[in-house]
C-alpha cells in the first residue's frame, strides 16, 4: 500500500466536497474542481476527513491510492489557496506584456509571440522580465509556465530565455583556442 494514501486529506471549513460513483467534486471560496475516480481505488468521507483506500484484488491499487490522494490533496488547495509559477525572463531585449487572456513576449524572434491563456488562468506581468500564472488547478498552472518557457529555454552558454524563478541553470565554459 502506499504511504501517501495512508494519511487522510483534511477539508477545511468553507470547502464542499460531493462524491459520486465515479467522480468527485470540490467547491471551495476560489472555484470548483472535478476529478473522475479510479475504479481501482475508493474514496471515504469521514467528517472533515477524506481517506482513499485501495480495492483489493486490483493490479494497480497501492499506486494508484496514493496517486488518488496526493490529487485530493491538491484540489483542496487549489479552491482555497490557488496555485502560482513564476517565471524569469533572462536576454537583452525580452520582455513580456500580459493583456486580458493573452501574453505578449518579445523574446529575439523576427516576430512577437502571442501566448493565449486557458480559461481559468490568469496572468500577471509586474515587470517587463517576470511573469506570474495563477490559477486553481496545479497540472493546468504547470502545464501552461512549461509552454511559456518552450518558447525560449535558457541556453547553456548564457543563460539567456525563459526560466522558473527557482531554476538554476548550469553554464558551460567556452571553447578555448
Amino acid at each position: 500500500m502506499s504511504r501517501i494514501a495512508k494519511y487522510p486529506v483534511e477539508v477545511p471549513k468553507g470547502v464542499e466536497v460531493m462524491l459520486s460513483d465515479s467522480e468527485i467534486s470540490v467547491k471551495g471560496p476560489l472555484g470548483t474542481l472535478k476529478q473522475f475516480l479510479l475504479p481501482s481505488v475508493t474514496i471515504e468521507k469521514d467528517g472533515e476527513k477524506l481517506l482513499c483506500r485501495a480495492v483489493e484484488g486490483a493490479a494497480d491499487a497501492g499506486a494508484m491510492s496514493g496517486t488518488m490522494r496526493a490529487l485530493l490533496n491538491n484540489m483542496v488547495l487549489g479552491v482555497t489557496k490557488g496555485f502560482e509559477k513564476k517565471l524569469t525572463l533572462v536576454g537583452v531585449g525580452y520582455r513580456a506584456q500580459a493583456q486580458g487572456a493573452k501574453l505578449n513576449l518579445t523574446l529575439g524572434f523576427s516576430h512577437p509571440v502571442v501566448h493565449d491563456m486557458p480559461s481559468g488562468i490568469k496572468v500577471e506581468t509586474p515587470t517587463q522580465t517576470e511573469i506570474l500564472i495563477k490559477g486553481i488547478d496545479k497540472q493546468v498552472v504547470g502545464q501552461v509556465a512549461a509552454e511559456i518557457r518552450a518558447y525560449r529555454s535558457p541556453e547553456p552558454y548564457k543563460g539567456k530565455g525563459v526560466r522558473y524563478s527557482d531554476e538554476v541553470v548550469a553554464i558551460k565554459e567556452t571553447k578555448k583556442k
